[in-house]
């Protein structure tokens, strides 16, 4: 008769799944020596438990299938957390073990004593505690649907006694449903959204990480209406590619002429996206489309709710959308943005060969030039986001992943492990900021002890660059943002990591062909300016003051690479009469 702890392997096998990230220890070593024993899953070692979660959220979004990650008692469930808020926000199908206590301590007040079921209710669509053997399998099929389904986090709880106990239940077959159908639209709501296209002069379309599947759909409407397309941060890796019609991003880390033309619409266009920023919004003459209906209305007033499938909805009203002649708004919105970005693009241009501390912009250029084709970038919270906003040029095999919902520090590294475990032959490279590398640092080591071929692109400018560039629009002179420099280097060749240290901008490009041309994990310590920020899309007056009051630091703009020349080569496709 099979024990818990090997019933629950076998569930999780037959959902698929290779590999539990986590640190082993006391309630859980029923379940690590159960995957000892069983074929076709590891148990993988990390340094701390809230980087196995991240680890488990990057490869659920690289593979769209469910990913595990576990945390024994008390204090080693509890790091899952900051890395299951980030699955769970970012839409990817994990579930975590939070192993408990002795069931029959429960409620003393006994030694390492959490109530889990409550700690991770906020983080989690599925959190309930197995309390007796006679619960297994089922409960844990319950959960690892609900992780498929709503594309997001389950937890069970289960005490380590109970891991040990014989199953009772036989643990049988059973097909996990991964592939889920698309939502179609209401007959009714694609003829209204037929109607305001048609009656609209000038349409705007903004797209978020919901038109992953429906590029061809959005080029093809945005030619029948001349409309401009800007997306999210999230929608930039679906949607920028290969779009003759595109005018940036918006939000916070926005560029280009995105903002302006959202509030120049007649009629704006949600499309797969929830953005938070509803100032960015205009707030009326809106159109929102998304298969899940619960995010529909929730950032902007709407003129027109449509649920369904962007991409399903978009076939459904195409031919309902008469072709537009006028292409005056796109071609102003097209012009707009050009200026736009060559305004700033010498920031990264200028004395870039003499220019040291070095530019990051110019670092993340060169990266964009040299990285593989498919490969998956992994990026760090602040200022590492502007420069993949803004440099990582999108191709429709290309991933970014980060933390842009839940807006973590520290989550590049592990997000790379994950992806890299599930994905050992594709290039993985983590961008990663100081701050966020200092603060779950032992990932290095976890790195080494898998031999994973990771490259690690250190932005090292000795400061919290986004958190200084919050404190000048309030006004406030930075302070405690800065710290001593550290040769990241230096601690990755102590780890057994090959490493190097690039202090001048001439030697970005060699180091960085070096560690992508490497078989193992990389570590390029890039010396890089403190005083390169970013300033958003649109600034209110209250802002500017806070800028002249903070005088003394130099606050760049940011160049956008090869957008100038994607957006140039956009205008020279502008019909002349």
């Amino acid at each position: 008769m099979a024990t818990v702890a090997e019933q629950f392997i076998q569930v999780l096998r037959q959902a698929g799944v290779e590999r539990i990230y986590g640190v082993v220890g006391d309630s859980l070593n029923p379940i690590v020596d159960a995957i000892r024993r069983t074929g076709g899953i590891e148990w993988v070692h990390v340094r701390n438990e809230e980087a196995g979660a991240f680890a488990a959220a990057a490869e659920a979004q690289v593979t769209g299938r469910l990913a595990v990650c576990a945390g024994s008692c008390g204090p080693g469930n509890t790091h899952l957390i900051q890395g299951l808020y980030d699955a769970h926000r970012s839409g990817a199908p994990v579930l975590a073990l939070a192993s408990h206590i002795p069931s029959e301590q429960i409620g003393t007040g006994f030694f390492q004593e959490t109530h889990p079921e409550r700690i991770f209710e906020d983080c989690s669509d599925f959190c309930e505690q197995i309390q007796v053997a006679e619960q297994m399998p089922r409960v844990l099929r319950i959960a690892v649907q609900t992780a498929l389904a709503r594309r997001g986090v389950s937890v069970v709880v289960m005490p380590g006694d109970v891991a040990h106990l014989n199953a009772p239940n036989p643990t049988g077959k059973h097909d996990f449903l991964v592939q889920q159908g698309i939502v179609h639209p209401p007959a009714d709501q694609v003829e209204q959204l037929a109607h305001a296209l048609n009656a609209a002069e000038k349409v705007m379309l903004f797209c978020g990480a919901g038109v992953r599947d429906a590029h061809q759909e959005v080029m093809e409407l945005a030619g029948r209406v001349h409309s401009p397309v800007g997306h999210a941060l999230r929608g930039k890796e679906w949607i920028q590619y290969d779009n003759p019609f595109d005018v940036g991003m918006s939000g916070l880390l926005g560029y280009g002429a995105c903002y302006e033309a959202t509030q120049e619409a007649d009629l704006v266009v949600l499309l797969g996206t929830d953005f938070p920023y509803d100032q960015f919004l205009p707030g009326k003459q809106t159109v929102q489309i998304d298969h899940d209906a619960s995010r529909i209305g929730r950032r902007t007033p709407l003129d027109l709710a449509v649920h369904g499938d962007v991409g399903t909805t978009l076939r459904a009203a195409l031919p309902k959308v008469g072709q537009k002649s006028d292409r005056t708004y796109l071609d102003t919105m097209l012009r707009k943005h050009t200026r736009a970005l060559e305004g700033v693009v010498s920031a990264y241009t200028r004395d870039i060969e003499k220019h040291t501390p070095i530019h990051p912009e110019y670092v993340a250029d060169v990266l964009d030039d040299l990285a593989a084709d498919d490969a998956v970038f992994t990026v760090d919270t602040g200022m590492c986001n502007v420069w993949a906003a803004r440099y990582l040029t999108p191709n429709g095999r290309r991933r970014v992943i980060g933390s842009f919902l839940h807006g973590t520090m520290a989550n590049a590294l592990p997000h790379a492990i994950g992806a890299q475990c599930a994905q050992p032959g594709r290039q993985i490279i983590s961008m990663s900021g100081d701050g966020g590398l200092g603060m779950l640092m032992g990932e290095l080591l976890t790195v080494r002890l898998h031999d994973l071929p990771v490259k690690i692109i250190v932005f090292n400018n000795s400061s919290l660059g986004m958190v200084k560039l919050e404190m000048l629009v309030d006004g406030l002179p930075d302070y405690e943002t800065d710290h001593r420099p550290v040769d990241f280097a230096a601690i990755a060749q102590g780890a057994g990591i090959e490493s190097v240290r690039v202090e001048k901008p001439g030697d970005v490009r060699a180091a960085l062909t070096r560690a992508l041309q490497s078989p193992g994990p990389f570590l390029v310590d890039m010396v890089t300016d403190p005083n390169a920020l970013s300033i958003p899309p649109r600034i209110t007056g209250q802002q500017v003051r806070g800028f002249a009051l903070a005088a003394g630091k130099t606050v760049m703009s940011g160049g956008v690479g090869k957008m100038v020349e994607l957006a140039r080569s956009n205008l020279r496709n502008i019909p002349r009469p």
